[in-house]
């Protein structure tokens, strides 16, 4: 097995593995269109690393945590509802990347591999960025998931209690736009947020605690990762979104099975 698979394995199984404790999040607090807004407004901040001639990994991830931290601003303003909001700032921060990409006339830009991924180029400088970023992701999760739990459970008794409702809200949001930055070249902006969905749905079909939920989903993203490899080698198919089809699969066939099982009890 060549090199080039491997650092797409080990790339894919460590997002795999931290996408899925923090998609649970995205899965119980209905975050899904905040994600997909985070995935577009990365693609800008592509465009602008390369009219600015910076390091196109560190402009991703500056632009994920600007964005994320415009929006929780943004929604402060009760005048205009959130979906609007989101959906306003998801197509225009696309569209803004897309024309500055391509009115740059120095540079050529791969655009299907950030729209879809490209997994099979990630290269050692991608792995450690990966590495870095899921480590950091992770050890907050953890050290923070009994409050994330607790403002997801009941927002308003969180508060009574005296928990940080607002600082942890916006501290979550800042994750999902870190993991969102760095899993950009694995999957690409139009399937991210799949790879933080799918799984953890898939997993809500078996699991009885928040704990086991958030680790089916990780072990399901990483055979999703492992399994749209694998097609993408056997078949030549593109890698993201063989991953992406892989994790659907699976969920599909985890609602076959809790309906075959609902029906036997029945």
């Amino acid at each position: 097995m060549t090199d080039f698979v491997l650092r797409a394995l080990a790339a894919g199984l460590l997002i795999a593995t931290v996408s899925g404790l923090l998609g649970s999040f995205v899965v119980w607090r209905r975050m899904s269109y905040f994600g997909d807004t985070l995935a577009h407004s990365s693609l800008l901040g592509i465009a602008l690393g390369i009219l600015l001639d910076i390091n196109l990994q560190l402009a991703v991830v500056v632009s994920a945590m600007l964005f994320a931290g415009m929006l929780l601003l943004l929604q402060r303003n009760k005048t205009i509802a959130t979906d609007t909001l989101l959906g306003i700032l998801s197509h225009s921060t696309l569209a803004f990347g897309l024309l500055i990409l391509a009115l740059s006339d120095t540079v050529q830009v791969n655009l299907s591999g950030y729209l879809f991924g490209d997994l099979l180029t990630v290269n050692t400088t991608d792995i450690l960025w990966i590495l870095a970023c899921s480590v950091l992701t992770a050890v907050v999760l953890l050290k923070f998931w009994n409050g994330f739990l607790c403002i997801t459970v009941h927002e308003e008794l969180a508060r009574v209690e005296g928990v940080a409702v607002e600082r942890l809200k916006a501290l979550l949001v800042m994750l999902i736009a870190l993991l969102i930055a760095v899993s950009m070249k694995i999957v690409g902006v139009l399937l991210i947020t799949a790879l933080l969905i799918i799984p953890p749905a898939a997993a809500r079909k078996l699991a009885h605690t928040p704990e086991q939920m958030a680790l089916g989903a990780s072990l399901i993203g990483c055979f999703s990762v492992s399994g749209g490899l694998l097609m993408s080698w056997e078949w030549d198919t593109p890698a993201g979104p063989s991953v992406v089809v892989t994790a659907c699969v699976m969920f599909l066939l985890l609602t076959l099975v809790q309906s075959v099982r609902g029906e036997r009890v029945q």
